[in-house]
């Protein structure tokens, strides 16, 4: 079983902050997309096949090393908020925390390494580090590739590759993001631009939780979009040197924010850290606004900044479902609101906040 209990107080390996540009860049994922041979798609097969693709990946992915420890189950044996609780972790797709026979996760301890299986394909093999190391994301997904592929017959076509539900997946069946926090090009107004650039050179947008999800809080994915036809390495280079030109935009467009609006950029920053420190309520998308915003001053070198580790913490714990499980109860939206300003002002160290009065 998947120790949801322990995970609640605390946040993955992948969300350390040792990871290069990790002020800018708060995370780097690879999925794998693969299927079974000899087995329908998800979205054609039966209970019956559906069940025993969970039971057979399961079991290989569990005998692996990087799985060493880890745990495996159906969403199914999860109550939708403990579903919600690892989408808010970014551990599964909004795909696998919807109803379906089989649809499970295997998940390493560190929570690096993961294997979503009945999603949209089979097996969608997933690899997270913090900060910009997409290298060393590909490596392990590689290695837990290889270790699955000695176990189970994938589905493949020596003319197209891997063969998986969405055609655009097809090949290579990679998927790499990373996950950018750009304030100065939201602030300075250019984003729109470089959307436009970036879709251009065939790669894709996603908000903060992924497909179909919104921009919030200055954080966005940038991705690949097709992988027939390219080969790993194309598709990983592509990617790198979207990424460092997007940062070299970045930085561009702080300096110029620096230049202008100094200390407008200073203030609105150290308001967002005060309220932080003594808010009494606050919403879940207040609080990724504030923490965006802490977390430009951090990357601005002020002084007095929560630090990023600090930051990422907040950005996973503040999220309802955390909450509602660090609390051990289902909370109303203003109950929610004043818990989350208490849990901040907790992480953050502030002791001398009055006790409300009733």
């Amino acid at each position: 079983m998947i120790p949801i209990g322990e995970m609640v107080a605390r946040t993955g390996a992948w969300l350390k902050t040792d990871g290069p540009h990790a002020d800018r860049i708060l995370s780097t994922r690879v999925r794998l997309a693969r299927n079974l041979a000899g087995t329908p798609f998800v979205g054609r097969a039966v209970d019956e096949d559906l069940l025993r693709v969970y039971r057979t990946v399961a079991a290989a992915a569990l005998a692996t090393e990087p799985f060493r420890g880890g745990a495996a189950q159906t969403m199914n044996e999860l109550s939708l908020l403990d579903r919600q609780f690892l989408l808010e972790r970014h551990l599964v797709s909004h795909d696998l925390t919807g109803d379906g026979v089989a649809r499970g996760l295997v998940l390493a301890v560190d929570e690096r390494a993961s294997v979503l299986v009945n999603d949209e394909d089979h097996v969608r093999i997933q690899s997270l580090e913090a900060g910009f190391r997409l290298e060393e994301s590909w490596a392990r997904a590689q290695g837990v590739d290889a270790a699955l592929e000695e176990a189970l017959p994938f589905a493949w076509s020596g003319d197209l590759g891997y063969l998986t539900a969405c055609p655009t997946n097809v090949g290579t069946g990679l998927r790499a993001s990373v996950l950018l926090h750009l304030p100065a090009l939201v602030l300075t107004q250019r984003m729109k631009q470089i959307l436009v650039g970036v879709t251009q050179v065939g790669l894709t947008v996603r908000g903060y939780h992924g497909e179909g999800t919104e921009v919030m809080g200055n954080f966005l994915q940038l991705s690949n979009q097709v992988t027939l036809g390219q080969d790993e390495e194309e598709i990983l280079t592509k990617l790198t040197r979207v990424v460092r030109q997007v940062l070299d935009w970045e930085e561009k467009a702080q300096d110029q924010l620096l230049r202008q609006a100094r200390w407008q950029v200073e203030d609105k920053i150290m308001r967002a850290v005060g309220v932080l420190r003594s808010c009494r309520l606050l919403s879940s998308q207040e609080a990724i606004g504030l923490l965006s915003a802490s977390r430009f001053g951090n990357t601005l070198g002020m002084r007095n900044m929560p630090e990023i580790a600090v930051l990422n913490e907040l950005l996973i714990r503040c999220q309802p479902a955390h909450l509602q499980r660090a609390a051990g109860r289902d909370m109303s939206s203003e109950e929610r609101n004043e818990y989350r300003a208490r849990l901040v002002r907790e992480i953050l160290g502030v002791d001398d906040a009055p006790e409300p009065t009733r």
